[in-house]
């Protein structure tokens, strides 16, 4: 929502309490480009291309959240957004995209599922929200004495929380619009009547920033005075996901932690065995992860019935991404044992691109041969090699080569040299070719320093324009380098890599 100007006017889709959120947080905004959706109404929206329906599902994260179904010309598409994919979420979506052995005639089969794999990685089974809930309820009972009680519940999501503890104790809560403004601000707009602005209140919402060092200190503070120590609880899954021993825990009582805070599995994202069950039921033809770095690809659904050799003719990806299907075409798939396996086609049509002018339109078509990958592509696809950074320098004949740097998993550093791409009167490079031969790398012979002493405001070290203007020319944003890469290996002061310019053979 960052980029949202005070001049912004296109139709926002939303529902009744997101849009009052954002509205809250950027009150420049014109109310008028909002659109409320609700959930399980179907709505048209227009396109030149051809109108579409969508319909707006409870995403089960937090209040407000949405997924999103798109039915058009361009197949189905269900974007979960951030969820957690219960039996009855599940349930909640349309009947024809769950298969059913009694009405199959009426089955319709999802062409894509973008999904919220935030936890895809996870082996722990997460106990329901309800049940959750009910051991911050028994946590709490364990702990009569306690004179106040913490409860880190300022994240979107963790209002239910609040809310049942409110009416099982019979109790207001304290939350503190300076120091929870997100939690206050939400609180306000579902559930006013459990907040006080009294401090003595029991109950008090407290961020998890530095939770440990609070607690500590409320903790020294309680023994000084001869008081009954407070209880902090969290509910989270992160405790759990992130701890060394995740399998030893238990998920069905509160954990205490070395800083005398408990812990409770409380999640708001799907767990592993909840996606696989998902998948399983609604049987889609591709699944995107949403959520790098855990990747749909590591989901035993995705292995099994999402990776392909071949892209057929009708496949939705034509659709989805507005390209001409052809008869026959080239890909490059995973196979189930993560290998990379070319499968070559004949009778491919070569991408077509006319003069880049106002009054004309591109036609692209599959291409022949596998397509140029992004830094962040390569790291979002989990590939072997990782681009560092370019460098010119002036060849033969004056032209000017680009050397690409890259480093490997096996941390062996290999170089590249590739013919610059040359300036034509249309401004956009339309001769791109590698050299057939990699230059072999003598190890002993190459010095290169690997040190922060070079910015990215280097521009030796930075992508040229004309692959820049590659990149826009295609409708494609411009890869920057990672964050302080350089900087960053300096710092750890490893040995240092020397290496000496090397000559081609």
């Amino acid at each position: 929502m960052a980029g949202l100007g005070a001049h912004f006017s296109y139709p926002v889709y939303a529902s009744r309490l997101t849009k009052s959120l954002v509205l809250h947080y950027f009150p420049q905004l014109d109310e008028s480009i909002f659109v409320e959706i609700e959930i399980g109404k179907t709505i048209i929206a227009k396109d030149p291309q051809g109108n579409f329906k969508v319909t707006a599902y409870d995403a089960n994260h937090c209040p407000g959240a949405v997924m999103f179904l798109f039915e058009g010309t361009f197949g189905n598409v269900l974007h979960t957004g951030d969820c957690r994919l219960t039996k009855d979420t599940v349930k909640n979506l349309p009947t024809k995209y769950i298969p059913n052995k009694k009405d199959i005639e009426n089955i319709s089969q999802l062409d894509y599922v973008f999904l919220d794999c935030t936890f895809g990685r996870c082996s722990l089974e997460f106990p329901t929200k309800q049940d959750a809930i009910q051991q911050v309820k028994n946590c709490i009972k364990m702990h009569p004495n306690a004179q106040v009680v913490y409860l880190s519940c300022d994240l979107l999501g963790q209002e239910e929380i609040l809310i049942e503890i409110s009416k099982e104790f019979q109790s207001s809560i304290y939350v503190d619009q300076l120091s929870v403004p997100d939690c206050f601000q939400v609180i306000s707009h579902i559930a006013p009547e459990i907040m006080t602005n009294d401090s003595s209140a029991r109950f008090h919402v407290i961020g998890f920033p530095k939770l440990n060092e609070r607690a500590a200190r409320k903790f020294s503070e309680a023994r000084n005075n001869n008081e009954q120590e407070p209880l902090f609880i969290r509910p989270s899954t992160y405790w759990y996901a992130s701890h060394e021993n995740a399998e030893n825990l238990s998920l069905t009582d509160a954990e205490r932690d070395e800083f005398g805070v408990w812990h409770i599995c409380y999640s708001m994202h799907s767990s592993r065995h909840e996606l696989e069950w998902a998948l399983r039921h609604l049987k889609p033809k591709w699944v995107v992860s949403t959520t790098p770095p855990c990747l749909a690809m590591d989901l035993a659904y995705v292995k099994k019935h999402c990776f392909k050799t071949r892209l057929e003719a009708n496949d939705p990806i034509w659709k989805l991404f507005n390209l001409s299907s052809p008869e026959k075409c080239a890909t490059i798939a995973c196979t189930n044992n993560g290998n990379t396996e070319v499968v070559e086609c004949t009778n491919v049509s070569k991408s077509i691109v006319e003069d880049c002018k106002p009054d004309k339109k591109r036609k692209i078509c599959s291409p022949l041969k596998e397509q140029e990958v992004t830094l962040f592509g390569r790291a979002r696809m989990g590939l072997e090699e990782t681009q560092l950074w370019e460098k010119e320098e002036e060849g033969e004949n004056g032209k000017m080569e680009c050397h690409v740097l890259t480093l490997e998993k096996d941390l062996e550093v290999e170089l590249v040299s590739v013919e610059h791409f040359i300036e034509q009167p249309s401004s956009l490079p339309v001769n791109i070719s590698l050299k057939d031969k990699e230059v072999q790398v003598d190890h002993e012979k190459m010095q290169i320093t690997l040190n922060g002493n070079k910015t990215r405001g280097d521009r030796s070290i930075d992508m040229n324009e004309s692959l820049k203007k590659l990149y826009r020319s295609r409708n494609v944003p411009v890869p920057r380098p990672l964050p302080s890469l350089v900087e960053l290996m300096s710092s750890t002061k490893r040995v240092r890599l020397v290496l000496d310019p090397v000559k081609e053979e």
